[in-house]
């Protein structure tokens, strides 16, 4: 198995927009990992902690978060274009629209080679096995869903030995799309791949890939942008009868790989699937605390539905997923769809099928000095005696313990909270000039003035 580095980097695909941002806090509130905290009435992303779950995306009133993705321009700079898409991109469409209008469609937007990812499906399985087998640490976690591999780094890193090093299927079909055209005479530098994302985890883990030092992938486009170019083109042109010329790898097994249990149902032993980054948030809370065993695999994503659910998805999830269902029981139907299809001239699985190391990168991590680190937990905890426990979030952070850790780490101060600040007037701590100030650097001057063009105010709509 080929010995691999990580990249240092975290790339991160979630942007907020300042000029629409209100400060409402909302994005705030769901952040599973204490994320986003409100300065000068805007929101704000703290790198070291952002797994690009999206939750705030979905979350935002006023659309003030931005999704990034790379211009479709750049695709003209190879001759060979290749596509990569999940099969969840064909799901969004009704069945009466058969793939090869899809195809068709995305070779009209510029594309010259359409693959989808979930051919190398019996290669991921394949290498997942032999993992398994090797090893001994359980539950092992899948390393398909980006920003659970993300979380896990951040919040959970007593979890990182569990995670699955192999390659998930984006990057096993770029491999292998890529050998495929260079060993058919195309030179190597006249091919771009780019991928279909139904997320922002996904940008993210194709710009700062985790367990290995660069993606396979040169660029990404946000799948709504494409789903609409589609929609559009089906609209001009009639629609094909006969299915896609595709590559003989797909199977029954790869379109429902992206969906809940897709994945854990191929596992051996008791193997359990949790979609919602909220849930997932909850039970590693219970693995980490060894409050669950016996469990031998875990499929976690962050979306709900999976990959159905991502936030650049623009067809409904529930009816994506059953028309995947449907699509797989049409391959099911065919003779040679139990045939595993893990054998193949253009990849060595042993050399490209595994990650190298995942580093666990905790948030909690108070000081890299371990004497320095245990006097700051201590602070943290007399800083909490003070703090009403209340998590109003009128302080800017998401709850008071977080405001405790930001006191701690220098990024914060105890006069923030909106309710100490009384009692410090009260004892001439704090003058009521200086609370004002702290408020409005919290959630910017014009906040406290009077506004009915607010939300939910009378002149909401002028």
């Amino acid at each position: 198995m080929q010995t691999k580095k990580q990249t240092r980097d975290f790339h991160h695909a979630l942007a907020v927009q300042a000029d629409l941002c209100t400060g409402c806090t909302h994005c705030m509130a769901v952040c599973p990992t204490r994320a986003i905290r409100i300065r000068n009435g805007k929101a704000i992303i703290l790198a070291n902690r952002c797994v690009d779950c999206g939750e705030c995306y979905k979350a935002c009133p006023v659309s003030a978060i931005a999704v990034e993705q790379d211009d479709l321009q750049m695709i003209f700079r190879f001759p060979v274009r290749v596509i990569l898409i999940p099969s969840i991109l064909i799901g969004q469409f009704p069945r009466k629209i058969m793939a090869s209008s899809i195809y068709n469609a995305l070779k009209e937007i510029g594309f010259t080679h359409v693959f989808e990812v979930e051919n190398t499906v019996d290669m991921v399985i394949e290498a997942g096995r032999q993992i398994m087998l090797e090893n001994k640490e359980r539950p092992v976690i899948s390393s398909f869903c980006p920003a659970i591999v993300r979380l896990i780094q951040v919040k959970f890193p007593s979890l990182v030995d569990n995670i699955l090093k192999v390659n998930p299927p984006i990057d096993m079909s770029a491999m292998y799309y890529r050998e495929k055209l260079k060993m058919s005479g195309i030179p190597a530098e006249n091919i771009g791949l780019f991928y279909a994302t139904p997320c922002a985890a996904k940008i993210a883990a194709v710009k700062s890939p985790v367990g290995e030092i660069e993606s396979a992938i040169d660029g990404v486009i946000n799948m709504d942008l494409l789903y609409n170019r589609i929609l559009n083109y089906l609209q001009r042109k009639y629609t094909e009868t006969t299915p896609p010329e595709t590559d003989d790898l797909l199977s029954s097994r790869g379109i429902l790989w992206s969906t809940t249990r897709g994945e854990a149902i191929h596992s051996a032993g008791r193997a359990l699937a949790i979609d919602g980054i909220q849930n997932v948030n909850e039970f590693l809370e219970n693995i980490e605390n060894e409050k669950l065993d016996k469990i031998d695999f875990l499929e976690l994503r962050a979306c709900d539905e999976s990959c159905a659910g991502g936030i650049l998805m623009s067809g409904n999830r529930f009816l994506t997923v059953e028309r995947l269902k449907n699509r797989s029981d049409e391959y099911r139907a065919r003779e040679d769809d139990k045939i595993r299809k893990v054998q193949d001239g253009y990849l060595d699985i042993t050399e490209h099928g595994f990650l190298g190391n995942i580093e666990p990168r905790p948030i909690e991590k108070l000081d890299e000095d371990i004497s320095a680190a245990l006097k700051k937990v201590e602070r943290k905890r007399r800083m909490m005696c003070y703090l009403p426990g209340f998590d109003c979030g009128g302080c800017g952070a998401p709850d008071c313990q977080t405001l405790a850790e930001d006191i701690v780490t220098g990024n914060g101060q105890i006069s923030q909270c909106i309710f100490l600040q009384q009692q410090m007037i009260k004892q001439n701590l704090l003058s009521q000039s200086q609370a004002v100030k702290i408020t409005g650097d919290i959630w910017g001057k014009e906040r406290l003035e009077k506004n009915c063009n607010k939300i939910g105010a009378e002149n909401e709509n002028n």
